[in-house]
């Protein structure tokens, strides 16, 4: 069997190694896998890790955060709605203590980093996992769906980024229908694991 790739030639297994923020890859992938943990999409998982990442840097700074602090200090420096007055005040609150904002916000990850560093340096996989893993039938399915949307997410957003594709902030929908060809009817497919049985079966019984 090939040795796996060095994971430091990924952005985020560089990051982890430079911070000294041991134990964190292994979280990252027990967190997307549901192993102890509830189960996380790519994009919480990046913002999760990115507010690790600023905590760690806040922390060997000197500055000792409040609970709760870290995760608006970076809601702040990150996201798009926020007051130009708040978002100076984040980034004088981290430039006190040493930390240049534009090179830590170079720092922080996407989704598709993440999603990289797991399934590419980490050999983690959803698929494998769903069938290594104890689990009923109506939970394999919606992690096998939850597994097709992050997918549709990352190449939609790859096609954005590269120019190809014009659309604001989406959602990806995705519902399996099951259709019984002997009486018609049409499910949605955890509601029919859940009722247990179709319309057959009812006309059936009466």
């Amino acid at each position: 069997m090939a040795d796996k790739p060095d994971p430091t030639r990924s952005k985020v297994g560089r990051l982890i190694d430079e911070h000294g923020t041991v134990g964190l890859g292994q979280e990252l992938e027990d967190r997307w896998l549901g192993r102890g943990h509830e189960e996380q999409s790519l994009r919480s998982l990046a913002d999760w890790f990115n507010e690790r990442l600023l905590h760690r840097r806040l922390v060997t700074a000197g500055y000792d955060p409040l609970d709760g602090e870290v995760s608006n200090l970076y809601r702040l420096l990150s996201e798009d709605d926020v007051t130009a007055g708040s978002r100076v005040d984040a980034e004088a609150t981290v430039e006190e203590y040493g930390i240049d904002t534009e090179t830590l916000r170079r720092e922080f990850v996407s989704h598709q980093a993440i999603h990289t560093y797991l399934t590419e340096f980490r050999d983690a996989s959803k698929e494998r996992s769903v069938i290594d893993r104890p689990g009923n039938a109506r939970q394999t399915i919606q992690r096998l769906r939850s597994r097709l949307v992050a997918v549709a997410e990352n190449n939609l957003d790859h096609l954005r980024t590269a120019g190809e594709l014009s659309i604001g902030e989406f959602t990806v929908l995705l519902e399996v229908q099951v259709l019984c060809e002997d009486c018609g009817a049409s499910y949605p497919i955890t509601d029919l694991i859940r009722r247990g049985q179709c319309d057959c079966a009812v006309d059936t019984e009466s």
